[in-house]
């Protein structure tokens, strides 16, 4: 894309703003962020100064020309036009601009990102709600890559004041963005427990956009693994999954809620679908899970341990370590499994060698805990010391298959609900179609008059 073509776009961008404030159409700022992803990677100093130049007004335009690098020496530059008109979300946009190309240029500037997240909320203006959302992110994205990491870690506190700031505003995407900025902060550092408090404490506004409602879910999702709550995790997990685009550009989220969503899914004794690692987005990364899954799959502890020893350092990084370490029961519980279904009768002895326990007593203790826990249908005979498989229950006649079919049709109803809500109108659009409605009620009632008066005359 030329020099040429992303003045363009940008200037387009810039139209839709000036067109939102005055119309008084959030939409429109909506949808010129949107557009912005289109050129955001062409952007250069020399692009951002020519619109900084033409567009932004006295209060800003010297910093931002100053952060670029850029000094503003023309004397057609340094004296603003009667004629132009500036606004201030253009203004704040093309900040937004200047920080979106510092991220993609790894040229982080804190000192002026924190100079637009801390002027935004002075300027209390409605117009601003999508925009600020933005600067926000990619402030704290900026303290989380800097180099010093206390920079992220203390801004816990400036973090909860704009969450205060925009709950009282009533400006629903900044809250979102804030909320799960404040999760991404407490998770960084393993505070589970404070991750939790916020959820608890905090309502997530029902206006949020779908990658911020995805993330949410993705941070519920962690947090309920930590917490036992693995239902629930796993619940949240794939909400996570389905709200989020498939795209190339958000190939990483994807891979972290699924390699999270894996993990959980053996917690619950269930094994993920083959075809999960065999998507090319995610089939290099899910590797070590899918070595992980094998090995609870047939139950193999030697194979679960030697993958654990393996990847170790891939698991770590993923924050899933704390969660492998869970599945080790898990192995020996899909091994008591797939002895249940090989043979009708097979001796404690026999059970521990092949599930590498230390003694037929843990053996007993191991397969008296599944049966209980409804992992096998058997008994053990404990002075023969054996485990007897009882048959085969028809799964027709139990509630599994009505409970699958409800969980089905729960999930399309909620489809159906959560589309139905997502659903966005023009402002005041009825109100057009009223004007002319009543235009032509007027114009009846001339009519009639007309008519009547005619009648009358007639009459005389």
């Amino acid at each position: 894309m030329s020099e040429v073509l992303v003045l363009q776009s940008a200037n387009a961008c810039i139209a839709l703003i000036t067109r939102a404030v005055d119309e008084n159409e959030q939409r429109l700022i909506a949808r010129a962020l949107r557009n912005t992803a289109t050129f955001r990677h062409k952007l250069d100093r020399t692009i951002l100064t020519k619109l900084v130049v033409e567009n932004v007004s006295s209060t800003f335009k010297q910093t931002f020309l100053n952060n670029l690098k850029a000094m503003d020496t023309s004397e057609d530059t340094t004296v603003e036009s009667v004629s132009k008109k500036y606004i201030l979300s253009v203004d704040y946009y093309l900040g937004y601009l200047i920080l979106l190309f510092q991220h993609d240029s790894k040229e982080i500037s804190i000192e002026f990102s924190t100079y637009l997240a801390q002027s935004i909320p002075k300027a209390n203006k409605r117009e601003l709600d999508l925009i600020a959302a933005k600067v926000y992110f990619y402030h704290y994205r900026n303290l989380e890559l800097s180099s010093n990491k206390e920079f992220w870690i203390n801004a816990r506190g400036s973090l909860l004041a704009a969450h205060r700031t925009a709950t009282l505003r009533q400006d629903y995407e900044s809250q979102a963005v804030l909320i799960n900025l404040l999760l991404r902060n407490y998770l960084s550092t393993n505070h589970y427990d404070l991750a939790d408090k916020l959820v608890s404490k905090t309502q997530f506004p029902e206006q949020a956009a779908n990658n911020q409602l995805a993330r949410y879910n993705y941070y519920l999702g962690r947090i309920k693994a930590i917490q036992l709550d693995y239902t629930s995790s796993n619940k949240y997990l794939l909400q996570a999954m389905r709200k989020a685009l498939v795209t190339k550009a958000t190939s990483g989220f994807q891979q972290a809620v699924n390699k999270v969503a894996i993990i959980v899914q053996l917690l619950m004794g269930e094994i993920p679908e083959r075809n999960v690692f065999r998507q090319p987005m995610l089939k290099n990364s899910l590797v070590p899970y899918l070595k992980i899954t094998s090995a609870v799959r047939v139950g193999d502890l030697h194979l679960f341990q030697e993958a654990l020893g393996k990847f170790t350092s891939e698991f770590q990084r993923d924050k899933t370590f704390t969660l492998i370490l869970r599945l080790r029961h898990n192995v020996i519980k899909a091994g008591i499994r797939m002895l249940s279904l090989s043979y009708s009768r097979i001796s404690l002895r026999d059970t521990c060698l092949k599930l590498q326990l230390d003694s037929e007593e843990d053996a007993e203790y191991v397969v008296g805990k599944a049966i209980r826990d409804g992992v096998v249908d058997a008994v053990i005979n404990h002075e023969k010391g054996y485990m007897k498989s009882k048959e085969n229950v028809d799964i027709y006649s139990t509630n599994e298959p009505q409970n699958a079919f409800h969980q089905r049709i729960s999930f399309c109803l909620n489809l159906h609900n959560e589309s139905v809500q997502a659903m966005r109108f023009p402002m005041n659009a009825h109100k057009k179609d009223l004007a002319v409605l009543n235009d032509l009620i007027e114009e009846e009632k001339k009519l009639v008059n007309e008519i009547a008066n005619e009648e009358d005359d007639a009459e005389f």
